[in-house]
């Protein structure tokens, strides 16, 4: 028997899928899913900046919460000339003929779901980060997107930096000798969600019951809606979170994809509330021949870097500015003259390289592989601090076990 979802979402499959290339004269239809913060002022954003150049243009936004959808309507229509049609369900844009790609912006326990549904309609997606929550989610999103020919983008755009691609070739080439070491402080004053909690929410404004989505039904609460970064229903924390960027940097430059064993500590020692993500955490990561170390602790804002030590000397990837990353010749083994950097190398800025790769249908820089091993990571650290134990990755059969 077919479910209602699966004959919603798949009429429209049927619809779009013969169409898989086009032309330089055809212009792509984009449906934005989420129109909060990240969603206009870095998705919409950021592709509007290339809208000549690509031939795109925004066809539908869709938003549970009235007043970012209106928003992101009023954006577009004065970026591109033209109001994309705006909804409160996701289906229903995925079932929208006129559109051939989406971009996911909705909080993290959403973005599994909504990417599958999307392949399942025959839409190419940029997905924002983390992928995934748990390996449920995880394999249903990543089996999902490998039945189709769709693009697929992740939403870790520090990977496409320049100096990313000149770290990754001076790393892979050698540069810095044997990497036995990578570490990453990541402080703030306060917790991230504090800013999300401030803003003022009405239950008529929203669809409480579509956000709360997959989780368990509960009593309508405008701080979790507002603050949900700060909710571990809704996003693990910071070491689910932000470490994305650093985990996903990790994987790009070193050319390894999963870790094998991850311990982790954290809890909430400073912003005790309602709010149950943990303010500081500290989690180490086992690869095949390094360890990678992660850290969050809210309260400061000092002590922030982001490290790769080699035989060589340091990689210094502290700044994500765009310019080459310093090295620090310091190495116990030849160490590298002073004054070494890694090689300019130009790269498509993030979005840009999605779009572009919508017409080529070529791979894009941070394809479903790379969701998949920083949901790998991000699950692993997870699991270990809420079990208490060591946690082992089992690649041949995609499982995180206590080990």
């Amino acid at each position: 028997m077919i479910k209602r979802r699966e004959f919603f979402v798949g009429s429209a499959l049927t619809a779009v899928s013969a169409k898989r290339v086009w032309g330089a004269n055809d212009r792509i239809g984009l449906g934005l899913i989420g129109c909060g913060n990240r969603g206009i002022h870095a998705h919409m954003k950021e592709t509007l900046k290339f809208r000549e150049e690509t031939n795109i243009e925004y066809r539908a936004v869709c938003d549970i919460w009235r007043q970012h959808r209106e928003e992101a309507a009023a954006y577009a229509q004065k970026e591109q000339g033209s109001a994309p049609k705006g909804m409160a369900a996701y289906r229903e844009l995925l079932a929208m003929k006129e559109i051939d790609a989406v971009l996911i912006a909705t909080p993290d326990h959403q973005h599994a779901t909504m990417l599958a549904d999307a392949m399942r309609a025959g839409k190419d997606a940029y997905c924002e980060k983390p992928l995934a929550m748990d390996m449920k989610d995880l394999l249903m999103a990543v089996d999902a997107v490998k039945k189709t020919d769709r693009v697929v983008q992740m939403g870790t755009q520090i990977r496409s930096l320049p100096s990313s691609m000149g770290a990754k070739a001076f790393v892979m080439s050698g540069g810095l000798g044997k990497v036995f070491k990578i570490e990453q402080e990541r402080n703030g004053l306060k917790p991230y969600w504090h800013g999300y909690g401030e803003r003022k929410i009405a239950e008529a404004d929203t669809d409480w019951k579509a956000f709360v989505f997959n989780r368990k039904m509960r009593n309508w609460d405008p701080d979790q809606h507002a603050a949900w970064y700060g909710y571990r229903d809704f996003s693990r924390g910071p070491h689910a979170n932000l470490m994305v960027h650093f985990i996903d940097l990790v994987h790009h430059i070193t050319g390894n994809n999963t870790p094998k064993r991850c311990v982790t500590l954290g809890g909430t020692y400073r912003f005790k509330d309602a709010r149950n993500a943990p303010d500081s955490v500290e989690t180490i990561l086992e690869y095949d021949d390094f360890l990678v170390r992660y850290s969050t602790a809210f309260g400061t804002g000092h002590g922030n870097y982001l490290k790769f030590f080699g035989t060589k000397g340091t990689l210094d990837a502290s700044g994500w500015s765009g310019k080459p990353f310093p090295v620090l010749p310091q190495g116990a083994e030849d160490p590298l003259p002073a004054g070494t950097t890694p090689p300019e190398v130009q790269s498509d800025n993030h979005f840009l390289n999605w779009l572009k790769c919508l017409r080529t249908r070529q791979q894009p820089n941070a394809p479903i592989e790379a969701g998949y091993s920083h949901s790998v990571a991000v699950i692993l650290s997870d699991e270990a601090l809420i079990r208490g134990r060591r946690m082992v990755h089992d690649p041949a059969r995609r499982i995180v076990k206590e080990g």
